[in-house]
């Protein structure tokens, strides 16, 4: 059985323990709201390397986009010169497909 004697002995000894433990969790409290609100900007913020890149890679599939419609519509226009009435048909909407993407060109 322990002394009656040891007991404040062991509180002394573990008081810098649990003073720290009280301690770090007292700055993580009030820290707590500072590092969520920094967290909830970042979140809600684009930076401009990241609007950019987001801007290249709209562009990069405009760019895409447009040459499959006019490598498309280059197709059906040689069918056309050919002969073919269907190709000539599919060469139009080819083209208005064109104008309309361009219409809404990214840049």
């Amino acid at each position: 059985m322990k002394s009656p004697r040891l007991l404040p002995v062991m509180a002394v000894c573990l008081l810098p323990l649990v003073s720290a433990c009280i301690a770090s969790t007292a700055a993580n409290v009030v820290t707590a709201p500072v590092r969520v609100t920094s967290k909830a900007v970042d979140l809600a913020t684009t930076s401009q390397s990241e609007a950019d890149e987001k801007r290249g890679r709209r562009m990069r599939e405009y760019e895409e986009d447009l040459g499959k419609l006019e490598r498309r519509y280059d197709k059906h226009m040689r069918q056309c010169d050919d002969g073919s009435d269907s190709a000539c048909l599919k060469a139009r909407n080819d083209y208005a497909d064109i104008q309309q993407l361009r219409a809404s060109a990214p840049y």
